[in-house]
């Protein structure tokens, strides 16, 4: 053992350059042994033997070292026998590629096994035999059978030796593969009757230290004369075959002539080689010399033979011949394709030119037949490219996209150039590992959704929907409410954007008439790092319900007065009496309106206009007629249900204001009794009260004041009556009926005469009547009332009180 690790650690060299390296060790070294420092030679640290998951790699899958990454060294994993594993070549090499991940690298180390002393030289047999005539003459050769020694070099066979030598003596003739051709050859007569057997030993022996050696017994029997060898036609036959030529094919024929007669004359041919397989692959027929396939040629592991063949006579004389026979390479061997390093996955966003596999292919044929090419499929964004001799690498050839494609299957093919070409393929499966280079993208450029009005905080309105073409996290999509205000409000108070789902849900209750429409921003965004996202507009409309009844707008309902509409007695059919006007704050079929009349005293005098709301006369007014008419007139809008407002309409039917004042006075109290306001009777009842009180404390000072005056003022109990002259005009045909009249107002004894007139052009012929007055008038538009030429002041205060 202490021989062995001095012999290696003297024999060991080193040679580096360009990522490889060469050791030399001796054979036979134990389990181990340190091959070579791959750490210190090849300038690799240790962490990165162990971050790169270094792997060692050898052609022939043979596991003679391995790799300590732990120290980084080179071990001897078994017993390395170069006799087995090399055989005669030399040198003798193991070829080791170590490969490294994350980046991927590689290394050549050769490893050179060196010979040891340990085989000595053999022979296949052990015995010859030979049988000579004493007649053979001096100088007569005889071949032997030549020692195997596996060991190569000075370790290799060196020489022979015959014992004892009186008879024969040795030649070594040199062969032009190298090895020698040993002969034995006769020095001296023989003589049958002196010694008719004769026994050597050839010894082989090498040249390592210790000397190692072999022998063979040679047994000669002595023949009687046969003075004639067998002469082969020609010294050496060449011929060549294929490697896939069948057995019993016939390669060549030898021929040897012996000009001896009888059994002296009848020549035997034979194979001599012993040191190889020759014998097991060629036959030769004894009789007629020819030579045929009996075993199966392989050009890759033996392209050349040499057989040897003896043509011997029954005499014992014999003579050789040297056939070389020359195997011809066909394509028989498809390549062989060694995966050295592959990565799984890689990024999308890797650069073209990553390496992504390293291939080691062999074709053990020659010529073009041993020439690969490998390529992958088309339209793949990969490429196969040589990096040396037997080796390919797959690298990318363009951008990569996940979202195009996440996984291919790259089947790489390798073929020789034969005739008929030989392929072999290898599929690998590459993920894509995805990058966040795709933002989100809504299935609308824009939205538009619609809610009706007063719904409930918290519905649903609808959905935005964003994809994103990236994968996991990256694809993950978050909706976001993007700040923005309303009218001055922040739509956050009106909308809410659920974070996962992208439903839009309404925070408040919407109302059509305050607001019918609002704009906002939702952003999407995904998941990755950093974020991408989009935006996109979201419009809400809101739709209108029927949540407003129609509002009568003219006439005005006032609690505590009756607005009466004059009519003369004088009207036509279609006389228009009055308009009424209502508004409702919805939109669409919602505020379309409808008129009728409800109810009312005498149906069949009016009529109300179903589209604009006109009362019409719908016959001639007749003195029949009662003058008043109540009107209850429905406005109705269009919606679903529908909603409606009603409103009274007082008509007088007269052709003057003293006619209809006594009709008048009823009216309030139909009012009140249908309102059953008690408060407005009392407070009525204290009113009439005060003013009467007031009236007569007044008319008591008029009196006295005129006490001398030849005009006496009696008390008048009846009410001042308006009165409109026919001199209606309806000039705008909206509703508004100007009227132009006088009004006269009468203090004497007799109601028919007028003492005392109020001159005044009207636009209105509507009369208001206080409840709790009976008697005065008032005007909508007016509150000024002037005296006509009152006689005295007491007159004009008079006047001016029964205004009131």
């Amino acid at each position: 053992m202490r021989r062995l690790v001095l012999l290696c650690i003297s024999m060991v060299s080193l040679h580096a350059a360009r990522g490889q390296v060469t050791y030399s060790i001796s054979e036979e070294m134990s389990k181990g042994s340190i091959v070579g420092n791959i750490v210190q030679d090849l300038g690799i640290g240790v962490k990165r033997l162990k971050s790169g998951k270094a792997r060692i790699y050898t052609e022939d899958n043979a596991e003679y070292v391995e790799l300590n990454r732990e120290r980084g060294v080179l071990l001897v994993k078994q017993r390395i026998d170069r006799e087995a594993l090399c055989g005669q070549t030399t040198p003798c090499a193991l070829h080791v590629q170590i490969t490294l991940e994350d980046p991927i690298e590689f290394y050549t180390v050769t490893v050179e096994i060196t010979d040891v002393n340990d085989n000595a030289p053999s022979f296949k047999k052990e015995q010859m035999k030979f049988r000579i005539s004493e007649s053979a003459v001096i100088g007569a050769k005889f071949v032997l059978e030549r020692a195997m020694d596996l060991d190569v070099g000075v370790n290799g066979l060196q020489k022979y030796s015959l014992k004892p030598t009186d008879n024969f003596n040795l030649k070594l003739q040199n062969q032009q593969d190298g090895s020698k051709k040993v002969e034995m050859v006769l020095q001296k007569h023989l003589d049958r009757e002196t010694q008719d057997h004769i026994s050597l030993i050839l010894t082989a022996a090498d040249g390592g230290e210790p000397q190692l050696t072999g022998t063979m017994q040679i047994d000669i029997t002595v023949l009687d004369v046969n003075d004639n060898a067998p002469v082969f036609t020609q010294e050496i036959y060449k011929v060549s075959v294929s490697e896939t030529a069948p057995r019993s094919t016939v390669l060549c024929t030898v021929s040897a002539t012996d000009a001896d007669e009888g059994s002296n004359g009848h020549v035997l041919y034979s194979i001599t080689n012993t040191l190889d397989d020759v014998p097991l692959i060629f036959n030769i027929d004894d009789v007629t010399g020819v030579l045929s396939l009996s075993g199966s040629l392989d050009y890759e592991k033996v392209q050349q033979y040499e057989i040897h063949v003896q043509a011997s006579d029954d005499g014992g004389l014999t003579d050789s011949c040297k056939i070389i026979v020359e195997v011809t390479d066909t394509n028989d061997n498809p390549p062989s394709i060694n995966i050295m390093s592959k990565t799984n996955s890689v990024s999308e966003n890797s650069k073209p030119g990553t390496v992504l596999t390293i291939f080691n292919v062999q074709d053990p044929d020659s010529g073009d037949n041993g020439k690969v090419l490998c390529g992958i499929s088309d339209q793949m964004p990969f490429i196969m490219k040589t990096t040396s001799k037997k080796f390919f690498s797959l690298i990318t050839d363009s951008e990569l996209d996940r979202e195009l494609s996440s996984e291919y299957n790259i089947t790489v093919t390798c073929s020789d150039e034969g005739v008929p070409s030989l392929s072999s393929s290898v599929t690998l499966t590459l993920q894509i590992s995805d990058v966040n280079d795709n933002a989100p993208v809504f299935e609308r450029s824009s939205y538009e959704a619609y809610i009706v009005e007063n719904n409930t905080p918290g519905l649903s309105i609808f959905t935005v929907k964003a994809t994103d073409a990236d994968w996991n996290q990256n694809a993950r999509v978050s909706y976001i409410l993007e700040d923005s205000s309303v009218n001055g409000v922040p739509v956050s108070s009106y909308v809410s954007v659920s974070a996962d789902s992208g439903v839009i849900h309404a925070v408040r209750s919407l109302d059509y008439e305050h607001i019918k429409d609002f704009h906002f921003r939702v952003k999407s965004q995904d998941g990755g790092s950093p974020p991408l996202s989009s935006n996109v507009t979201v419009k809400i409309l809101i739709q209108d319900q029927n949540d407003n009844p129609p509002q009568v707008l003219y006439p005005v309902q006032t609690g505590g007065s009756v607005v009466a509409e004059m009519v003369p007695r004088s009207a036509d059919v279609g006389y228009l009496v009055t308009k009424v006007v209502a508004v409702d704050v919805d939109s669409g079929q919602n505020a379309w309106l409808s008129y009728k009349l409800q109810k009312a005293t005498d149906r069949a005098l009016f009529e109300v206009g179903l589209q604009n709301g006109e009362i019409r006369t719908i016959r001639q007014v007749s003195d029949k007629d009662a003058v008043k008419q109540r009107l209850t007139v429905i406005v109705e809008d269009n919606g679903q249900p529908s909603r409606s407002a009603t409103v009274i309409v007082n008509v007088a039917v007269a052709d003057s204001f003293p006619e209809v004042l006594s009709e008048f006075t009823d009216f309030t109290h139909d009012k009140e009794y249908k309102d059953n306001l008690t408060f407005y009777l009392v407070l009525a009842l204290a009113v009439v009260s005060f003013l009467f009180i007031t009236c007569l404390v007044v008319i008591i000072s008029v009196k006295i004041y005129r006490w001398r005056q030849s005009r006496i003022l009696y008390q008048s109990k009846l009410p001042v009556i308006p009165y409109y002259p026919p001199r209606y005009s309806d000039t705008l045909g909206t509703g508004t009926l100007p009227h132009v009249y006088n009004y006269e107002v009468c203090r004497t004894t007799d109601s028919r005469k007028s003492d005392c007139k109020f001159g005044r052009a009207g636009s209105q012929n509507v009369l208001i009547m206080e409840p709790s007055s009976t008697g005065t008038m008032q005007r909508i538009q007016s509150d000024r009332n002037i005296l006509d030429e009152p006689d005295s002041p007491l007159e004009t205060l008079l006047c001016f009180v029964l205004g009131i």
